[in-house]
């Protein structure tokens, strides 16, 4: 059977390119063992992207090839490197956050004027009227906001509110109710009519 000469040509050029190849590995072989030699026990500071790129080719030749070059850095230690690449990629420590949600301004607003207004309301009150309205707000940072703002702790707050403040602050919920009798003179003579009086304040009525 006779051979082709493109096919000779194609095996002699596959085997130069081998060879050249080989030759190559064998150069950079030697020039990491003479840099090896060199440094010695100094320790080689690189970067982020300097160990990224390593890492990667040296999870794309594998650990054989990485034995056979005698690199400057240990197989252990690149893929090492290429573990905490992968490691980095699918970490959400990033997205997580930590500690309770941030207060919004209007809702420590909204906090610190319920203390105001009802000076006989303890945290757990604040706390339950605000749950109430919808907003899940903790003990602690309530009381955090109201100790910030200067307000004292109920019962503390109870005992300096005023008549004239809480007439202000339930003014629109005030009402008074109550019975009175009086005589009239009917047909039938002295009657005693019973009447019962209902007061609703309304602002601005």
């Amino acid at each position: 059977m006779k051979t082709r000469p493109m096919t000779m040509l194609l095996v002699m050029l596959a085997g130069w390119i081998n060879q050249h190849q080989q030759d190559v590995i064998e150069n950079l072989k030697t020039e990491n063992a003479i840099l090896k030699e060199k440094l010695g026990k100094k320790r080689i500071i690189l970067s982020d992207e300097q160990r990224r790129k390593l890492a990667l080719l040296a999870k794309k030749i594998g650990r054989k090839a990485l034995d056979e070059i005698c690199g400057v850095f240990s197989p252990e230690t690149l893929l090492k490197w290429h573990r905490m690449l992968i490691a980095r990629k699918y970490d959400g420590s990033k997205c997580r956050k930590y500690g309770r949600p941030q207060i919004s301004d209007e809702l420590r607003k909204l906090i610190i004027k319920l203390a105001k207004q009802n000076r006989g309301w303890g945290y757990p009150r604040i706390e339950g009227q605000l749950k109430y309205l919808g907003f899940k707000v903790s003990h602690s940072t309530i009381a955090n906001i109201l100790k910030k703002e200067g307000l004292e702790p109920q019962p503390g707050r109870t005992k300096k509110t005023t008549w004239a403040e809480f007439i202000k602050v339930h003014w629109k919920s005030l009402s008074a109710i109550d019975f009175c009798h009086t005589e009239i003179y009917t047909i039938k003579g002295l009657t005693r009519y019973m009447v019962l009086l209902l007061l609703i304040i309304l602002p601005g009525k």
